[in-house]
């Protein structure tokens, strides 16, 4: 599947159980684009999902979530090597190798180990601390060339390329790892919560209705949509008038990449309308892009060992690129 030269993109989504919109926005809808014209590898990283512990039936059921959503919003594993990263031993392999490349003070410098530690960093796993060494090592190991990233991902690939050139540079092997370039959404990355529009959609969020989630019914979306956060002002007529409101604004964006559409045009269309009507259509339009998507999941949910079976298809076309890539990586080190 991989010639030299050939551009090949590589990412992850972590098995968090439901995915919402947010994911189908900034992550998934990308990813089906991109399947159409370069060759792909999705993943669903699992072995990132355990720097903080998870219950193992909880994570068993998550994987196959997350793969029915990959498959449910359009992913073809005809098309693209779908698997779980736990499946290719490559992965632990390579991060492990990469650990002894990457520096302490790369990893001090990584801004969401401490989001996500928080307060009590003594008592977070070591794993949580070098994850983002494994997720260099989940693009290297495959020489992936393209990475789609959204705002918050990008100090970790700008790591791997570091990683990269180090490994290069310190065992003199010219260009062995490519330099993985970054895949910027153009029109809209990040999604933001119904409640709060300075904050990114996530299921982490302990309200339901800051997020829609992919299996959400028509009444169920309807509901949280009709709770968003907006403010009491009508929609604008310019864009620049939207710089202090970021709920009107995360609400409007949403409509305009649903409809295809950008965000002056939407203005133009909607401008003067009091957002409680605006909120009936924006309604409307999530649910026939949303709603099919979630009937699919739980269609392909009721057929595990289907998941299964394309998780691990996918696993030995990943494990024929990746085992050639870290035979040569272990001769460079100097392995026997």
């Amino acid at each position: 599947m991989t010639k030299k030269n050939q551009k090949l993109v590589f990412s992850g989504v972590q098995p968090t159980g439901n995915l919402h919109l947010g994911n189908y926005l900034g992550a998934m809808k990308n990813f089906v684009d991109l399947q159409k014209t370069m060759s792909c590898i999705y993943c669903v990283v699992d072995l990132h999902a355990i720097t903080t512990f998870k219950d193992p039936t909880e994570l068993r059921g998550n994987i196959l979530d997350t793969t029915a959503g990959f498959l449910a919003c359009g992913l073809d594993f005809n098309k693209s090597i779908i698997f779980n990263q736990s499946s290719v031993s490559g992965h632990s392999e390579l991060a492990w190798i990469l650990n002894c490349v990457s520096r302490v003070g790369w990893m001090n410098r990584m801004t969401q180990f401490k989001e996500k530690a928080g307060k009590n960093k003594e008592n977070a796993s070591v794993g949580l601390y070098v994850y983002p060494n494994l997720m260099a090592a989940d693009i290297l190991l495959y020489k992936a060339t393209h990475v789609p990233v959204g705002d918050d991902q990008k100090q970790h690939l700008e790591l791997a390329r570091d990683i990269a050139q180090k490994f290069n540079n310190d065992f003199k092997s010219v260009n062995f790892f490519p330099l993985p370039e970054p895949l910027i959404q153009k029109k809209l990355s990040r999604v933001m919560s119904l409640r709060d529009g300075t904050k990114k959609m996530s299921k982490s969020d302990d309200s339901d209705y800051s997020r829609i989630d992919l299996k959400d019914t028509e009444d169920e979306i309807r509901k949280k949509i009709k709770k968003a956060k907006t403010d009491s002002s009508p929609i604008p007529e310019k864009v620049s008038d939207l710089s202090n409101r970021p709920e009107a604004l995360n609400l409007l964006n949403i409509y305009s990449f649903l409809t295809n559409s950008n965000l002056e045009s939407t203005l133009n269309l909607m401008q003067g309308k009091d957002f409680s009507k605006f909120k009936d259509a924006l309604s409307d339009v999530i649910i026939s892009s949303i709603c099919p998507i979630g009937e699919e999941i739980n269609k392909l949910k009721k057929d595990k060992s289907y998941l299964i079976k394309i998780l691990k298809d996918g696993a030995l076309k990943a494990s024929e690129i990746a085992s050639k890539n870290l035979k040569e990586v272990k001769e460079i080190v100097g392995f026997v």
